[in-house]
């Protein structure tokens, strides 16, 4: 848990905004309001404020299901409210003064769970280890942030949340001690595959210095304008009212619906039916890739964990083959993988790509998707019980993550994740120099 042991305040260019300092001397701002948006609109830059706002309380999540990866993460611990109004982003500086480098975090949970206000992402331990200033998004998910429905939206709208905030962080972070200049966006899953998206916008594209992509399912393609299209009218027949006005509660039962429809069209198998999709000018409709020619080729890290589909095998109806957990594995996250960081090689950038194997030793689930998580983020409460972790005291916890944190704080200010401590390989196209953790 994180005492309080006084406020401060703020005064970025968006108006002055109150934060607290807690026991570990950190700064935190979790309830910042970066913007607003009606229902199925494009989002627009929050107002001006010449009064103090209060910002010490986490702001609202999407409105959300439970996550099919509860089983993996455990419940939710202190998990703030859920609301429509949900455009906040939180933020840990070690101080108001200086210029550190800026580390964007997009969470995962498919485009349909999660948000960056919960305790589970607090950036404390990676602000304090890596001296540098996080920042954690939400953003709109499930339809009513990718429903693409003639009349209704035209998607995306998660994905310009994301895009506005990273515009919110530029122009106000060093107020909070942050270098606009060294923007890394990193990200988990679908929060992975955000941050490599928002390379094809050249709105987003030209805020972003590093990338960080961990665990990103199948990178190399987006759906299609008309495979985007096929789940809306599906959608609205589901919902059965005017999708403008609905309450929540049956938008969320017409996506579940949808979700079910989806999982059962064996053409789009393995895939969620809402999100980001490939229109313009996300990339080239010709051959369904990310386009990376605009901007200089951003630094990459990119991985994935030795066991990835395991954490998905573990919430199928039936019992899933070892095979096929591993083939799944490999088809959805390794090889992708290996194809973005060969992309970023072949375009003259740097690519350092890693293994995450780490694994309790007494219980635990294996290295599955999404096992590094408590090495990075979070705190000690979010994190207790966590089936992920298995027995490992949080000793244990502490003492491996903080060189992982050293190590992407490292490529957040130089562009490398090696430190005195762990030498990395700059990735060459081959498995010799994939670096293998834990």
């Amino acid at each position: 848990m994180i005492s309080d042991t006084g406020s401060v305040l703020a005064r970025p260019e968006s108006g002055p905004v109150t934060g607290i300092r807690g026991a570990d001397q950190l700064l935190r701002f979790p309830g910042i309001r970066y913007g607003t948006a009606e229902r199925f609109a494009q989002p627009v830059r929050a107002d001006r404020h010449a009064d103090t706002v209060d910002a010490t309380r986490p702001g609202p999540i999407c409105p959300q299901l439970p996550s099919r990866l509860e089983p993996v993460y455990g419940a939710q611990w202190n998990e703030p409210p859920q609301s429509e109004d949900c455009l906040y982003l939180a933020i840990t500086t070690p101080d108001l003064a200086g210029s550190r480098p800026v580390m964007v975090w997009v969470h995962g949970g498919g485009y349909m769970t999660g948000g960056g206000t919960l305790p589970m992402y607090d950036g404390g331990r990676l602000a304090a280890d890596g001296d540098v200033v996080v920042v954690s998004v939400n953003y709109r998910l499930g339809a009513l942030g990718y429903l693409v429905h003639k009349g209704v939206s035209n998607g995306n709208l998660g994905l310009y949340d994301q895009i506005l905030a990273l515009e919110w962080v530029h122009d106000n972070i060093a107020a909070y001690g942050g270098d606009p200049a060294n923007i890394t966006v990193f990200g988990q899953s679908a929060g992975a595959s955000s941050a490599i998206t928002l390379l094809s916008v050249p709105r987003s594209r030209r805020l972003i210095r590093r990338v960080i992509a961990q665990s990103a399912p199948t990178l190399a393609t987006l759906p299609t304008r008309d495979e985007a299209f096929a789940a809306g009218p599906y959608f609205a027949e589901a919902a059965r009212g005017d999708l403008t006005t609905l309450p929540v509660r049956r938008i969320l039962d017409a996506q579940a619906r949808t979700a079910q429809w989806n999982a059962d069209m064996s053409s789009r198998r393995g895939t969620v039916p809402f999100r980001p999709a490939l229109m313009d000018p996300l990339g080239d409709p010709r051959t369904n890739r990310r386009t990376f020619q605009s901007e200089p080729m951003p630094d990459l890290l990119i991985g994935y964990t030795s066991d990835e589909g395991r954490a998905f095998a573990l919430s199928a109806p039936s019992p899933v083959p070892e095979e096929a957990v591993a083939a799944m594995s490999r088809k959805v996250f390794v090889e992708p993988a290996h194809a973005i960081a060969q992309q970023v090689l072949d375009a003259g950038g740097a690519a350092f790509l890693y293994e995450f194997g780490w694994a309790p030793t007494e219980g635990g689930l294996g290295a599955v998707h999404g096992a590094e998580m408590p090495f990075l983020l979070g705190t000690r409460d979010a994190w207790a019980g966590s089936p992920v972790l298995g027995s490992t005291d949080w000793a244990t916890v502490e003492a491996k993550g903080k060189t992982l944190r050293q190590s992407w704080a490292h490529f957040a200010r130089y562009g490398s994740p090696s430190t005195a401590e762990v030498a990395w390989p700059q990735w060459s196209g081959d498995e010799t120099s994939v670096q293998r953790i834990g």
